[in-house]
């Protein structure tokens, strides 16, 4: 262990998963634990509240904490704004106001690869994962993926590795927190509710590698020019680029249809044939080549991670299929929460597309996605908060193939009527679940259940 948490009287906001994992860990550690939630006790789930109750816990729900003077450390999780008053007056006073992944950092062992980007985190670590397993390291995949860091960290050993999907909530509660390798996929324009410039964006995602020193490696993306431009901002970690449309003189890339990297000592390594790849789409090839860059540098043999490139089926919820019903393709990309993920899930499916969007607004522009649609998508199905604005915009570019919907019920029948056989009903809304889901992963649930109905 590094930090020593013993009697430390260390305040948590948000008992979402990371928050609850923290309360846990920080009570194994001996500390003095007090949460808050924005919710009611009555919102609070039962149990939890018996659990913190037992441990004497002082618990402020739908309430300000009132115990600022007493504390030494503020734990936020990931959705909590650090612009909430409470929290700006608690800096004002001298707390140290951290997130979950820095915590988790400091009182856990083990090596960190911490991945971020605005799209492909979740398929790239999930990928990164699987080649580390099978390279027979101890490994455990966590962060913004749905396992918090914590809750691994604080029993794991020197030598294990933590492969960790860092949102950019999460990196910019961070303050010493350094991974032996990092990675930033791309960097398109999201979460600007919470940012609000696209430079405060670039800038939570950069503290990725700001404590690295000469003996990390940076994993960027050299054809995306919104990420690789904070590779400049990375002074002491060996930068490491990838690219699918430029051979390299260093790095992982594409040349003769192959998937390869040059070496620190000039050296080409061949892995696998794209083609090779079970994941669909050019997105896809950009994540393989970023997992294999992570791991080449990590010291896995090259044979490993072939044969895992080779074997990798994908993630649920990112361009998943879920079966065909009178000829017609369904497929679940609830994962496509902004509008340059789902403009690469129309990208990967290519044509005949009856598209299912909308959510919730996360100040989002859909012009570029709409244009994507060129080609390729037939008829858009709106829900949610976005779908007046999804659809004002649409129609501003041109596009009338629009029906609205109330609920994903009426989404999939619709979306059915709709196609022919042939044609791919593809749910990738372009948008946060949050209006109507607690998770991308429970909207992607419900979409499955409701083509499962079709069936019967």
């Amino acid at each position: 262990m590094k930090d020593n948490m013993k009697d430390k009287k260390v305040l948590i906001v948000g008992m979402g998963k990371s928050g609850i994992a923290a309360a846990q860990a920080l009570l194994y550690l001996g500390a003095k634990v007090y949460v808050q939630d924005s919710k009611p006790a009555s919102d609070i789930e039962p149990q939890l509240v018996n659990f913190l109750a037992g441990r004497d816990v002082t618990c402020y729900f739908g309430e300000v904490p009132a115990c600022l003077d007493e504390i030494d450390m503020m734990v936020l999780s990931p959705g909590v704004p650090p612009e909430l008053n409470f929290v700006q007056e608690a800096v004002a006073k001298g707390v140290e106001v951290i997130g979950e992944l820095e915590i988790a950092y400091r009182v856990g062992n083990g090596n960190y690869v911490a991945i971020t980007g605005t799209n492909g985190k979740t398929t790239t670590t999930t990928l990164v994962g699987e080649i580390f397993k099978n390279a027979k390291r101890k490994t455990y995949v966590v962060g913004n993926i749905g396992v918090a860091v914590i809750s691994m960290a604080v029993n794991a050993e020197p030598d294990s590795w933590l492969i960790t999907e860092t949102s950019s909530f999460q990196l910019e509660t961070t303050k010493y927190f350094k991974p032996k390798i990092s990675a930033i996929l791309n960097l398109t324009p999201d979460h600007l509710n919470r940012h609000h410039t696209m430079e405060n964006y670039g800038a939570a995602k950069a503290k990725v590698f700001q404590n690295q020193d000469k003996d990390g490696y940076y994993i960027a993306n050299y054809d995306d020019p919104g990420s690789f431009e904070l590779s400049k901002q990375c002074k002491t970690a060996k930068v490491v680029p990838f690219s699918i449309k430029k051979k390299l003189s260093y790095g992982a890339f594409v040349e003769g249809g192959r998937i390869v990297i040059l070496n620190d000592d000039g050296k080409k390594i061949t892995l696998c044939r794209a083609d090779e790849l079970k994941i669909p789409g050019n997105h896809n090839l950009e994540n393989a080549l970023a997992a294999a860059a992570i791991s080449y540098f990590a010291g896995i043999e090259p044979a490993v991670i072939s044969d895992t490139l080779k074997s990798f089926g994908g993630v649920e919820h990112r361009l998943e299929y879920c079966g065909q019903v009178d000829g017609v393709k369904f497929v679940n990309d609830s994962k496509g929460t902004n509008p340059d993920a789902s403009m690469k899930a129309i990208d990967a499916m290519k044509e005949n597309i009856i598209l299912i969007a909308g959510g919730y607004d996360k100040g989002s522009d859909f012009t570029d996605f709409i244009k994507s649609f060129h080609g390729r998508v037939k008829h858009m199905v709106l829900l949610g908060k976005t779908a007046p604005k999804i659809k004002e915009q649409a129609e501003a570019a041109g596009f009338t193939h629009i029906t609205m919907a109330k609920n994903m019920e009426e989404c999939v029948t619709a979306a059915f009527k709709l196609a022919e056989p042939g044609d791919t009903v593809l749910l990738s809304p372009a948008c946060a679940s949050w209006d109507m889901y607690t998770c991308f992963e429970q909207r992607g649930e419900h979409f499955k259940h409701c083509v499962h109905g079709l069936e019967k």
